[in-house]
């Protein structure tokens, strides 16, 4: 029986009443915190700072994280071991990290295009992207200046910020692999006078691992059960999992499932280009169409999907320009199935009077019905990933993808056997979850614990991960 909760519109409150549905939009999230955190003694910082920019690009997460309680169940003399971090190890519950308070600046929507132009190649890239990114530091460093405001604090009570960046180009199956992240650390630590960690993803890359996901260590520190198999599901622009078995003998996996929002986003704004909103708000146009098997059964034999991890892809792979080809796809099989519709192409074809193929079956499209097959895409695709793995399982949703009603009843009738629930019932923000988890890296790169998992993105060592900037 699959196990529904509600969170309030509010990102500060949770509940646990029996539904699982938020009508607020991945695009459309407002400023929040927590109470003001007291104020420390000016020569001690105390928090991290978590910065996130997915691949939706849709604007700036800032999380607000303590880490102090968090300190005490870390075994820092065998950094390696992850299961300090578990339960079962300590007498009580170890406290999760204190989300103190958190802040999300959209982009506007200049800021956004030059972002998204830069994800599959074009002329004068290289101008186009370093430009952006000291462009980028500087909204980076305004959206944390508005934080700190906010929570009455000054810079002298940062230990460090988290920059993740904002991803334009994720290629780790090349001949010589590279990712790359912009929004510069050291403009960034030097506008705020804020010590920043960085680049986060390419020592993976370096030691032959993808570089991808990088969440999953964070995931087993603060979700992983003794009693039961635990998934994550972020769905951003592109989705991921994790994997958290419950069995000392299984390894934690994480990996990009495939599209996640990015695609959904895509035919909405090829579609309505003109719109206020450049996102399904949620899922309702989507919820007008009927999805296509055809067009799903096509999609879904994309090699990517056949792929066992470790892997992880970008919005460069599925592209708009990767739907487009596999409507075109389509639509010459519609053109094809329209010649063999007649009784004498039938008979040429050996069949029966009455009987149709599959091919014949096949109908033009409605944009909406587009949209719901990409729905399905997105919810069939973390399904099967899932299923693999395990045939029952906890499964924590977050990422923008939780604000769409029409992808998460989807998901709910994909994994009957599953509990679903959200990670605000764990204490954690949906919204918030991979910022919080880039203030984590910065924490375990400052005491020097190992920050990824080589099972997870196929690295020949674990490493900790990420360069410091000085102000």
């Amino acid at each position: 029986m699959t196990n529904i909760e509600k969170v309030s519109e509010n990102k500060s409150s949770q509940t646990s009443s029996a539904q699982l549905c938020s009508s607020k939009s991945s695009s459309s999230k407002p400023s929040s915190s927590k109470p003001n955190a007291s104020k420390p003694s000016p020569f001690e910082p105390r928090f991290y700072i978590g910065l996130m920019s997915g691949t939706s690009a849709d604007g700036i997460d800032l999380a607000l994280v303590d880490f102090d309680d968090f300190d005490d169940f870390v075994d820092f003399a065998e950094p390696a071991d992850f299961s300090s971090l578990s339960t079962e190890n300590h007498d009580s519950q170890p406290s999760i990290p204190k989300l103190i308070g958190s802040f999300y600046q959209a982009y506007p929507p200049e800021i956004r295009k030059k972002i998204t132009s830069l994800y599959t190649p074009s002329s004068n890239e290289i101008d186009q992207a370093f430009a952006l990114d000291v462009e980028l530091a500087h909204l980076f460093s305004d959206a944390i200046d508005k934080l700190l405001q906010q929570e009455n604090l000054t810079a002298s009570d940062i230990i460090a910020i988290g920059n993740h960046g904002q991803t334009i180009r994720h290629r780790p199956n090349l001949p010589n692999p590279f990712t790359l992240q912009i929004g510069c650390s050291q403009t960034l630590a030097t506008l705020t006078n804020i010590r920043v960690i960085g680049q986060f993803r390419r020592k993976d890359m370096a030691l032959s691992g993808q570089g991808a996901p990088l969440v999953p260590a964070f995931h087993q520190a603060i979700f992983k059960q003794a009693e039961q198999d635990v998934f994550i599901i972020n769905i951003g622009g592109i989705a991921n999992i994790t994997y958290l078995p419950c069995s000392p003998g299984k390894s934690i996996l994480g990996f990009d499932t495939g599209p996640g929002n990015a695609l959904m986003d895509d035919w909405f704004q090829t579609n309505f280009p003109n719109h206020h909103n450049n996102y399904d708000n949620n899922g309702d146009w989507a919820a007008t169409g009927t999805s296509n098997k055809y067009l799903l059964q096509q999609l879904m034999a994309d090699d990517y999907f056949k792929l066992p991890p470790p892997k992880s892809t970008g919005r460069e792979y599925f592209s708009v320009e990767w739907l487009m080809e596999h409507l075109s796809s389509y639509q010459q099989n519609v053109q094809l199935s329209n010649q063999q519709s007649n009784p004498k192409s039938n008979q040429l074809n050996g069949q029966k009077s009455g009987q149709e193929s599959d091919l014949q079956k096949r109908q033009p499209l409605a944009i909406n019905d587009v949209q719901a097959t990409l729905i399905n895409l997105t919810a069939s695709s973390i399904a099967d990933a899932i299923k693999q793995h395990a045939q029952q399982a906890k499964i924590y949703l977050c990422g923008g993808g939780v604000h769409n009603d029409a992808l998460k009843n989807q998901l709910i009738l994909e994994l009957t056997n599953y509990e679903l629930t959200l990670t605000n019932n764990n204490g954690i923000d949906t919204d918030i979850v991979e910022a919080m988890a880039f203030a984590w890296l910065a924490f375990a790169y400052d005491k020097k614990l190992l920050s990824s998992i080589p099972a997870v993105t196929g690295a020949s060592k674990s490493s900790t991960l990420g360069t410091s900037f000085y102000p």
